[in-house]
């Protein structure tokens, strides 16, 4: 079996990362912060690191938050205050200032549930232009001139979506785009909880395993701000993870057998399956067998192996995923508000 025949599939920079492994390593800037019990991933991409990783080369922040699994108003305003703070610096990066004019892009499909969190956001974002039009001198200070659009998908327009893009900023003349879509992540704890800012800009349809044109600023000629969260994860990398899980928790009641708390529990115990460890190899294949050998890659081609030739690798959302891309629609869209215009930031309108 070749054991590269099969990559699993991310959207996420900072998955495709293996510093252990990596020729290049050292060009990597990696750095992980806290903000309101937010955990903020800051990753700078050298051309060489792209290359090896099939990523473009530049600024990539994250943003994990349980906020969207919770529903909770005040952790959504959290991740919606840090969120603000990441697109400004990603924004005061590619030297775009409250003057330049802009473009919020929602791209995806409105009908695909998990595959709509950029139509959701253009729905909910402030847009401006037409203050502009009519009496630039009238325009509140701290309101910047932001049009948006959907353009939907191919498959319904019969359109290229950097076609419909391209027109739309070659006639109106904007200074920089911020687009949003819907990705694909390497783990299932990634699903619907974490938000991706870069300036590398995007494909459409990358998230469903549908790649068109990449819209970016050596395409597009003006900085593209791109806005993405893993809203599906495909079959074989849920397999995989379940796996994973299984040892981890036989692990778990190994280290924890005879602990007094251990007795008192009745049904499924919840846990934090980040903070335990896997077991050691000799255990794994006591726990699986010959699979519990494989390195995390070799059981990933594996699986894959099974699934991709027969068409069962398809693409999962979670069953909660309307109530979660609401609420990712809202933060998002209410991030680029507070970072476009500083008179919703300063809470003048909200």
């Amino acid at each position: 079996m070749n054991l590269e025949k099969f990559q699993t599939r991310t959207d996420l920079a900072f998955e495709a990362l293996d510093l252990e492994k990596m020729q290049y390593a050292n060009e990597v800037v990696d750095e992980e912060f806290e903000q309101d019990n937010l955990i903020i991933k800051r990753t700078v991409i050298t051309e060489n690191v792209g290359r090896e990783i099939g990523k473009k080369a530049g600024l990539y922040y994250v943003l994990d938050t349980k906020a969207i699994k919770t529903h909770d108003h005040d952790e959504l305003k959290k991740c919606e205050n840090a969120l603000t703070q990441i697109i400004k610096e990603v924004l005061r990066i590619e030297n775009v200032t409250d003057r330049s004019r802009g473009l919020v892009v929602g791209l995806g499909n409105v009908n695909v549930t998990p595959d709509s969190l950029g139509p959701a956001v253009i729905d909910n974002v402030i847009v401006t232009r037409h203050m502009f039009l009519l009496n630039p001198h009238e325009a509140s200070e701290g309101i910047s001139d932001v049009s948006a659009i959907a353009p939907g998908v191919m498959g319904n327009t019969g359109i290229e979506t950097y076609d419909i893009i391209e027109a739309v900023v070659r006639k109106i003349q904007v200074d920089y785009l911020v687009v949003v879509d819907a990705l694909a992540a390497r783990s299932i704890t990634r699903v619907n909880k974490t938000i991706q800012v870069t300036n590398t800009g995007i494909s459409p349809g990358s998230g469903v395993g549908n790649s068109r044109k990449e819209i970016s600023k050596e395409t597009m000629g003006i900085p593209v701000i791109a806005i993405g969260v893993p809203t599906v994860v495909d079959a074989a990398t849920i397999a995989s993870d379940t796996l994973d899980m299984l040892l981890r928790y036989f692990n778990y009641k190994v280290e924890n057998e005879g602990r007094p708390s251990q007795n008192i529990i009745v049904g499924p115990e919840k846990i934090d399956f980040s903070e335990v460890n896997l077991p050691n190899e000799e255990y794994r294949k006591h726990f699986l067998g010959e699979i519990g050998r494989l390195s995390e890659q070799e059981k990933n081609n594996l699986i894959q192996d099974v699934l991709t030739p027969n068409g069962y690798n398809m693409m999962v959302t979670p069953k909660e995923v309307d109530i979660d891309i609401t609420d990712l629609s809202e933060v998002i869209s209410g991030a680029i508000d507070r970072a476009l215009h500083t008179i919703v930031d300063n809470g003048i309108i909200s």
